[in-house]
């Protein structure tokens, strides 16, 4: 466990009592120059954080469901602090009002969030220059997939996605349409000679490119996006399994680095990879 120290990056987490959450204090608690400086929620509300994400000691750092009051405490302090938002699409953009009234740039990893509210805090923040940070997905694996499927489609004329996630959410997911979104950005048409049909076994079509996408949902399972590719006479695929949400924190940690030197919004972890 770091020590406090005045340098230190002070964090707070927004979401803390989630299970995402409490991975985060661990991860910044071990992690070198940064602390957590604050637990916000509006769940277990006085409960020790430490004890909570069942730490051997506890940090004497009770959740307190006010945003404003664990700012307020910081900012007197004048040190580099940054808000870790795990909370809600609806209440994001207030979240980083408030952090930059304070004078602290955030870290936003909220699935779903709608591009008019990125938008919105993009103007928001190049008009305070101050830095936020908005992350589609923290998982470093994800984003390395991702990048793998964007080289291949010069490759490969047909594509499609298979998700699977142990229980069941949204679909398809925030991966899915991501890996589709950046694929039909490139002004290929996939999967020419059944782009048309409407046999509802063949998957959702993303965009209008015709890449298409299937969910499973079979408890057992962890969460797992596959690309297939082809071409004649070969397939290519790409796999990226998420077993905990553990593999979220060397990419958060990063964020929390990168984050405190912007003046803007940035969009995607990527970026800084």
């Amino acid at each position: 466990m770091q020590q406090p120290s005045q340098s230190n990056i002070k964090v707070v987490i927004n979401g803390a009592a989630k299970e995402i959450g409490r991975a985060a204090v661990v991860a910044v608690t071990k992690a070198r120059g940064m602390e957590v400086a604050g637990a916000v929620d509006s769940h277990l509300v006085g409960e020790d954080i430490g004890m909570v994400c069942g730490m051997e000691e506890a940090l004497e750092m009770p959740i307190i469901n006010d945003l404003t009051m664990v700012l307020g405490s910081i900012s007197q302090s004048k040190a580099t602090g940054v808000v870790v938002d795990f909370t809600d699409p609806s209440t994001v953009y207030e979240n980083v009002k408030q952090a930059t009234a304070f004078g602290m740039n955030s870290v936003v990893y909220v699935p779903r969030i709608k591009l008019d509210t990125v938008t919105a805090l993009s103007a928001f923040c190049e008009k305070a220059s101050m830095g936020c940070l908005v992350a589609p997905t923290l998982s470093i694996g994800s984003i390395l997939l991702q990048q793998a499927a964007i080289s291949a489609s010069f490759h490969y004329n047909n594509v499609e996605i298979v998700e699977s996630r142990p229980t069941p959410t949204d679909f398809p997911s925030p991966d899915a349409i991501q890996i589709a979104n950046n694929l039909s950005n490139l002004g290929q048409i996939y999967n020419r000679e059944d782009i048309s049909t409407d046999i509802l076994a063949r998957g959702q079509v993303l965009g209008e490119d015709g890449i298409r996408v299937h969910s499973l949902v079979l408890p057992g399972l962890p969460s797992s996006t596959t690309v297939y590719f082809s071409g004649p006479g070969e397939v290519y695929s790409l796999k990226h399994d998420i077993t905990d949400v553990r593999c979220l924190m060397p990419g958060l940690i990063l964020a929390i680095r990168k984050v405190v030197r912007l003046k803007n919004l940035v969009y995607g972890l990527e970026k800084f990879l």
